[in-house]
């Protein structure tokens, strides 16, 4: 029996302290902890989990969340074909350009998969063994990316049963692993050929099953909201935008930093109160308040020792504002 921490994806793995550049506190006049934002809001600034189902289109699902929430956009993280099920983040409204950050989060699924020709089990299990770590895959003629050799990592990949010809497995994999061409491939080393049967998404990025919620459960939990003022039910589906970037390392900023940022301006090092360790040079990174709202994400220029070691320079360039102007002092206000 695998344990829980078999499947866990690379940044489930990491735990990150934090270091502390500049002793600071927050005001309680500006900002507010994301868990306390208003219902009205996290509609038009948060993310909802749906379960995907089998036969619409990830754009398709996407402009049925738009529809049923009357927003006028969204974003989802990742396609799934039609015919695959389950974990679709969905972006909502001004959160849409939070998709970019879970683009190439780690994803874990859930796959039947079919031998063509009978096939003894150990054969399947060093079949198997040969396809953990560092791939080789071409992407199938029909994909949303050039179609090239490419080096893919496949973080785990674990049989949870065979019968016959078919295996049910899971795979925890580098974003853009395509587990249909997985399967395919997995066949030709076989000698036989296989297909995948069938597909659930489990994971991608922070989200997972835990949180999921299908269309008609989303569908009524907003119908409460809107016609009885009942919001319970709604606000377990809608999450905050900065659930969506939990997977990546952070860098907190102090109050009078934050209204630059929201102007577009890059990170310097006055501006940081904490950050946490282990932040490599061009790696992206979560820009936060000190009360944990997603002020914008960027790349780093520096690294968390060259962070702590220095006193001027630019750290993060920003790549995506997320905060509204104007919420934020420019100067410290008594």
């Amino acid at each position: 029996m695998n344990s829980e921490k078999e499947y866990q994806l690379p940044f489930e793995k990491i735990k990150r302290n934090i270091l502390v550049k500049k002793n600071a506190e927050t005001s309680p006049k500006f900002g507010a902890d994301p868990k306390n934002r208003p219902t009205s809001e996290l509609i038009n600034y948060g993310v909802v989990n749906i379960d995907k189902p089998k036969g619409p289109t990830s754009h398709q699902i996407s402009a049925y969340t738009q529809q049923m929430l009357g927003i006028s956009k969204s974003g989802h993280s990742g396609t799934l074909d039609p015919k695959v099920t389950g974990v679709l983040p969905m972006a909502l409204g001004r959160a849409t350009k939070v998709v970019q950050a879970l683009l190439k989060a780690g994803k874990e699924y859930v796959c039947l998969m079919y031998f063509h020709q009978p096939i003894a089990e150990n054969k399947i299990i060093n079949i198997f063994e040969k396809f953990k770590g560092r791939i080789m895959q071409l992407p199938p003629v029909r994909s949303a990316v050039k179609r090239q050799l490419r080096e893919r990592n496949i973080y785990y990949i674990n049989i949870l049963e065979i019968d016959g010809q078919y295996v049910l497995f899971k795979v925890g994999c580098q974003a853009g692993t395509y587990i249909r061409k997985l399967c395919h491939d997995m066949g030709m080393e076989a000698g036989m050929g296989a297909h995948m049967a069938e597909l659930r998404r489990t994971k991608a990025g922070p989200f997972d099953e835990d949180n999921l919620v299908n269309m008609y459960e989303l569908k009524d939990a907003f119908w409460y909201y809107k016609n009885n003022g009942n919001d319970k039910k709604l606000r377990r589906y809608l999450l905050p935008v900065e659930t969506a970037v939990e997977h990546l390392p952070k860098i907190w900023v102090i109050d009078t930093s934050v209204e630059s940022i929201c102007h577009g301006a890059n990170l310097k090092i006055p501006g940081i109160a904490k950050l946490h360790e282990g932040i490599q040079k061009d790696e992206l990174v979560a820009v936060m308040t000190l009360k944990d709202e997603l002020i914008a994400i960027g790349e780093t220029v520096m690294t968390a020792p060259e962070i702590m070691k220095n006193e001027r320079g630019v750290v993060v360039k920003i790549q995506k504002v997320f905060m509204l102007p104007g919420i934020y002092p420019t100067v410290e206000k008594k």
